[in-house]
């Protein structure tokens, strides 16, 4: 389970950064995908309650 947890989160983590550098946001007006360390957190949250919920 907790390894599931983790992979999820890393998973998530990679995510969340490609996101911002493929995606991103180059007026800085967005929250989520205009710094890296947020959009990466976020995508580490996301993999994580995926990951915990099945």
């Amino acid at each position: 389970m907790n390894a599931r947890i983790v992979l999820g989160v890393v998973l998530g983590a990679a995510a969340g950064y490609g996101w911002y550098r493929l995606v991103g946001c180059a007026s800085g007006a967005c929250p989520l995908t205009s710094n890296p360390y947020v959009s990466t957190l976020y995508g580490a949250m996301v993999g994580a309650l995926m990951s915990a919920g099945s």
